[in-house]
């Protein structure tokens, strides 16, 4: 028994998307690292200012202060996509080609022109 009529659809392992809680589960890990080098920025920019080094203390300080906002927007940001292969085939969408063979006058698309008087014209005006 076939089953021409129907395209069975192949699902590869390869392609298969994470599960949601390891999805959650990695999203928490990247949350509570970049929080972890918060911290440490954070307790580095003390130490410089205590020790008076000035403007050094203001790079770890940044880094303190905007390291926040990342963590959140990377943990909120959801699932990822769909096509983990980085792009998609490409496929044309090209309208079906004409059938000549119902039309007398067709050239067999070798160029030229059909030769004889076009049909529907005559010849007017040479007595």
């Amino acid at each position: 028994m076939s089953h021409s009529g129907r395209r069975s659809s192949v699902h590869v392992v390869t392609q298969a998307r994470r599960s949601l809680s390891d999805d959650i589960n990695y999203r928490q890990r990247r949350y509570l690292l970049m929080m972890s080098i918060r911290a440490v920025c954070f307790v580095i920019a003390i130490c410089l200012f205590v020790n008076h080094f000035g403007w050094l203390a203001a790079i770890p300080a940044v880094g303190a202060i905007f390291i926040p906002y990342f963590a959140v927007v990377f943990a909120n940001g959801g699932r990822e996509p769909d096509n983990t292969r980085g792009f998609m085939e490409y496929r044309p969408n090209l309208p079906a080609t004409r059938d000549s063979a119902g039309r007398p006058d067709a050239n067999e698309g070798n160029g030229s022109r059909p030769s004889g008087p076009a049909p529907g014209i005559t010849n007017q005006g040479t007595d």
